[in-house]
């Protein structure tokens, strides 16, 4: 059986993997950089931080979609139980919607609301929303709920593969993993 059967493709593998790491460190600097009391000079290095990860976020979701629609996985079945397919099926789906609904709720809040985006200033890319207070603060509640959202279905995925690579072991979690480097 052929390594590609196995394995998804060490491109897709490294995006995930490089994501994975990103929105690990994303969601407690994005509930960290709200809270009441911090060092305003360190509080502004977290909402600088998070705005422009977010934007690579964006970029590498991108990527990873066209990636994916270029390139379809084709694996070989592991036969699991019908709730399991689904919870697996759902969970994927809703991250891939919010890895993309939430640098587009950031993206709108802070353009919407008046304030800058560091590294797209330093770029010379002008805003896409019009400053507006009722589009900044809906995109803040979109943001704010998609943030409980995708913790949450981190927090599912990542006992989904534990549960496959640890208690099952029937490969899934394998597919996945190393980022690079040849079959373990």
């Amino acid at each position: 059986m052929t390594d590609n059967l196995l394995r998804y493709r060490v491109p897709a593998r490294l995006i995930h993997w490089v994501m994975a790491l990103l929105v690990l460190c994303m969601i407690p600097v994005g509930f960290l950089m709200v809270r009441e009391g911090l060092d305003r000079s360190f509080q502004n290095f977290l909402f600088i931080s998070h705005k422009n990860i977010g934007v690579v976020l964006l970029i590498l979701i991108t990527v990873r979609l066209i990636y994916r629609w270029r390139n379809p996985p084709e694996l070989e079945p592991v036969a699991l139980p019908k709730a399991q397919e689904f919870a697996a099926h759902a969970t994927h789906i809703g991250l891939y919607a919010l890895l993309v609904i939430m640098p587009l709720a950031g993206y709108v809040r802070v353009r919407a609301g008046g304030f800058p985006i560091e590294a797209l200033d330093a770029m010379g890319i002008p805003a896409l929303v019009p400053r507006s207070e009722a589009l900044a603060e809906f995109a803040k509640a979109v943001h704010f709920y998609g943030a409980y959202a995708i913790a949450a279905l981190v927090a599912l995925h990542i006992a989904g593969a534990a549960f496959h690579g640890l208690v099952r072991r029937d490969g899934i979690f394998s597919r996945m993993w190393p980022p690079v480097g040849p079959k373990s």
